[in-house]
């Protein structure tokens, strides 16, 4: 399903990000392109339940990808504590 396909992603994100100390509380953008239109409602559900009632600020287009896959999702952290 297209949701298993955009868990993996956030959770990819979400792994990479541990490596480096952040959490998903320290997102502050998400950029994310989708090849359809019509796969943002079941984007958006997988949104909200990572991100809950505090979503980070984002972008959601709508693009060909140069690659064979139906997302891509780009994370900006932040951390006062590092700046």
């Amino acid at each position: 399903a297209a949701s298993d396909v955009y868990k993996r992603q956030f959770q990819n994100c979400l792994d990479i990000m541990a490596e480096a100390g952040y959490g998903v509380e320290d997102v502050v953008h998400v950029t994310t392109v989708l090849t359809d239109a019509r796969y943002f409602s079941s984007f958006n559900k997988v949104f909200k339940e990572i991100f809950g009632d505090h979503p980070p600020a984002r972008i959601c287009s709508v693009q060909d990808l140069v690659v064979d896959c139906k997302v891509e999702v780009d994370v900006k952290c932040f951390k006062a504590s590092r700046a």
